[in-house]
């Protein structure tokens, strides 16, 4: 049965996310194996993110912020489907392009073009199809003179362009976005908000995670709170933003 009209883009209902964490460091392979055999690896539980409750409705701008290991990255890495939830129900309507962190899924021993390619394969693209994009995202990316070479030898910042040109070019239904522009200069950005824009007017959703207020302020409707796990607050994303700074200045628990 298709979904309906008005479904969300995304639900999560009562997500939680456990990470097991070893309680002792091993070694080596053949230590791990051993312990393994006569069960003595012991693991600790790190809930990333309890009984999460969301709704995003298609085309919705979304600003996560919060603190390092609050639990953003998780929430992203489960809408992208890159990490399965412990419990609960996530549910996303659309193909979804995430830029988790910048060269990740990217190939070092590749070329930008091979790149380009295997990335568009992962979206659901067609080999064909890609190459024939291929102009339009080494322009946008500006890596021309440069889509030949391994991307071992590119800058983070030309591997954050590439990456950034190849999820958008493909006008993802969502679009996953972990502080990727923080690398970029501010021409770089000022492109990147241009294009989000064209994204959010064809009725895109897009969300980003960023430790920059301002990014968030300028580029989202609406702004989640994460902390230790949970969504704290949300809603406006100036409203939001001004709790959390005021939280942050007070040096508060």
């Amino acid at each position: 049965m298709p979904p309906a009209a008005d479904a969300p883009a995304i639900l999560l209902e009562r997500l939680t996310v456990r990470y097991a964490v070893p309680r002792e460091m091993v070694n080596t392979l053949k230590e791990y194996a051993i312990r393994k055999l006569v069960r003595r690896i012991e693991n600790d539980q790190l809930v990333a993110l309890r009984d999460v409750d969301l709704t995003i409705r298609k085309g919705e701008r979304v600003g996560v912020i919060g603190s390092n290991g609050a639990g953003k990255s998780t929430l992203f890495r489960v809408i992208a489907r890159v990490r399965r939830p412990s419990s609960g129900r996530v549910v996303v309507e659309g193909r979804v392009a995430p830029l988790l962190e910048m060269g990740v899924g990217m190939h070092g021993e590749l070329t930008g073009r091979e790149n380009v390619i295997l990335q568009g394969a992962l979206l659901g693209f067609a080999r064909a199809e890609m190459l024939e994009r291929m102009g339009q995202i080494a322009a946008f990316a500006e890596l021309e003179e440069f889509l030949d070479a391994p991307i071992r030898t590119y800058s983070t910042g030309m591997s954050a362009r590439l990456a950034f040109a190849v999820a958008t070019d493909v006008e993802p239904d969502i679009l996953l976005v972990d502080e990727a522009l923080a690398v970029g200069d501010e021409r770089f950005r000022a492109r990147c908000h241009e294009r989000m824009e064209h994204l959010r007017d064809r009725g895109r959703t897009f969300l980003l995670v960023s430790h920059s207020l301002s990014e968030i302020r300028t580029s989202c409707q609406r702004a989640l709170w994460i902390a230790d796990g949970s969504v704290v607050r949300d809603g406006p994303a100036a409203e939001v933003c001004d709790a959390y700074h005021e939280w942050a200045a007070s040096g508060a628990a």
